[in-house]
């Protein structure tokens, strides 16, 4: 490992243009930054080099998922600090992402001053306003596929099977729900 950690930053993000505007605006700021489209890259990056800051796509091209790269960086070096970006924000998610090593969980759209403050808040937060308003059954209903999607490692069809539901269904589902 050649790097020193201090401001070495991994962004993985299958969204080039994203990954080019996130890794500038983190280069202004006095990071390094690499850049892994996936997971398989991203090892291949940490052959050579020790971030000590990484952020992570949620869903990667391929449905893969950003969780098995938040576990591989986690395993990498369990001091680095981790940030999930996602466009497809559930609570399955962020506290598997959390299970596996991230700091913290971010919905998208986020900017580069979000994530910096999102390294910065390691620790929990009690001040965190509860709400007093109880989830609805759509909430339930997009908590529950996107776990099994997540199961799934994305896998439309499989998810559809394990949910009882029709392929096309589902994907209709998921492109009403999608957070743009």
């Amino acid at each position: 490992m050649t790097d020193s950690p201090e401001r070495l930053l991994l962004i993985i993000e299958d969204d080039e243009a994203f990954a080019r505007t996130l890794s500038r605006s983190f280069e202004r700021r006095g990071y390094r930054v690499l850049v892994a489209p996936g997971h398989d890259e991203a090892a291949s990056l940490l052959e050579r080099h020790s971030p000590g800051y990484a952020v992570v796509d949620l869903k990667l091209k391929g449905n893969s998922s950003g969780l098995a790269c938040v576990q591989l960086l986690h395993e990498h070096d369990p001091d680095m600090l981790i940030v999930v970006l996602t466009g497809f924000a559930s609570i399955a998610t962020a506290v598997e992402a959390i299970k596996l090593g991230a700091v913290q969980y971010l919905a998208k759209p986020s900017n580069t001053d979000d994530i910096e403050a999102a390294f910065g808040h390691v620790a929990g937060n009690t001040e965190v306003e509860l709400t007093g308003r109880s989830t609805s059954i759509k909430t339930l209903e997009w908590e529950r596929i996107h776990a099994v999607l997540a199961e799934t490692d994305f896998n439309i069809s499989e998810a559809a099977r394990r949910l009882g539901l029709h392929r096309r269904t589902l994907a209709r589902k998921l492109e009403k729900q999608r957070v743009k």
